[in-house]
């Protein structure tokens, strides 16, 4: 049965008593932000943390995963029963199911939009170009893969024939929406301190249409359902650029977005 779920949020600039999804010996970020004070949109969204209701936020097509949806004991059963998904069309052209790798107490969590070629076939998530690169910029955020858990809004590869390439095509709302249903098991099941958006696609399964990813980017928000989400590109976006000086600049806001998943679980 699908559930939809309209998401409550909280943009906090200091974040403070956030959710319990860690023991309270973890503890949790502050400062790590881009403030902007002359931003009038940016203030409007701002909510205190003493003496404000939270902001409504209602997406005209919102993700459709609650956090109670999940009933397998561990990752293991999920993928198990996630092999089998035939929610939406994309199981029938696809290799293989790419679910999410990576331990079950990790802190933080990475959520990519889809499998690609390479995944597909390797059944994997981000081993292609696009993980590759990831990797690299990873490493230069000093932040480990090995700690995270890695996975895709999407579990199947939709892709476009073309003669012998399979050529990316990206899912449309209906497919992020069932899909989000195991995205959101996932969650349950991981409990991260941190979810890593990457990419429009993982963050509207996250947060719905209202949230769009270039005013957010580099910003951490914090839902009323699930744990804090920092929003950033995908790592396929610095592929696509063709200008050189703007790959580098792009590419140095990426790591630096990507460290501040570091300086989160720092402080």
């Amino acid at each position: 049965m699908l559930s939809v779920f309209v998401p409550v949020f909280e943009i906090w600039f200091i974040p403070q008593a956030l959710c319990d999804f860690r023991s309270a010996s973890k503890s949790r970020g502050c400062g790590l932000f881009r403030t902007d004070r002359n931003n009038p949109r940016r203030d409007r969204l701002r909510v205190k943390a003493k003496g404000l209701p939270p902001m409504n936020v209602a997406p005209k097509f919102g993700p459709a995963f609650t956090l109670e949806s999940a009933d397998a004991a561990g990752l293991d059963q999920l993928r198990h029963q996630a092999e089998g998904c035939t929610r939406c069309e994309l199981y029938k052209n696809a290799t293989q199911l790419v679910f999410g790798e990576g331990s079950q107490r990790a802190a933080i969590m990475l959520v990519g939009e889809q499998p690609g070629d390479k995944e597909d076939i390797a059944g994997r998530p981000f081993v292609g170009p696009a993980g590759r690169l990831l990797d690299t910029c990873l490493e230069e955020a000093v932040l480990d893969r090995s700690r995270c858990y890695v996975t895709n809004a999407v579990k199947h590869f939709k892709f476009e024939p073309r003669g012998k390439r399979r050529l990316h095509s990206k899912p449309n709302a209906g497919e992020i929406q069932r899909c989000a249903w195991w995205l959101g098991a996932e969650i349950k099941l991981v409990r991260p301190n941190l979810v890593v958006a990457l990419g429009a696609t993982a963050l509207y399964s996250l947060l719905g249409s209202k949230v769009k990813l270039t005013p957010e980017r580099g910003h951490i928000l914090t839902p009323g359902n699930h744990p804090p989400v920092l929003v950033t590109i995908h790592p396929s976006f610095l592929l696509r650029i063709r200008d050189e000086e703007d790959v580098a600049r792009q590419r140095a806001n990426f790591i630096a977005d990507l460290h501040r998943a570091v300086q989160y679980q720092g402080n």
